[in-house]
């Protein structure tokens, strides 16, 4: 939860820009020093709440805000 409340920040103030990739799993993890599954929720949670979206064998990208 805290991993994607920090990401939702980034996108939050443009430092993540709609229809940009979000960081991969494997570089969050660097990034924030947690585990695999961690960052995969993280995204999840990211997704559930309509901040990204995944294209599978593209990446996770901001959504255009409405």
């Amino acid at each position: 939860m805290q991993v994607a409340d920090l990401i939702a920040e980034r996108i939050a103030s443009g430092e993540l820009a709609p229809e940009t990739l979000i960081p991969s799993e494997s570089r969050i993890q660097q990034e924030y020093g947690v585990a695999r599954g961690t960052a995969r929720r993280a995204v999840a949670q990211l997704v559930d709440r309509g901040l990204v979206v995944t294209i599978p064998q593209r990446g996770t990208y901001v959504r255009p805000q409405s």
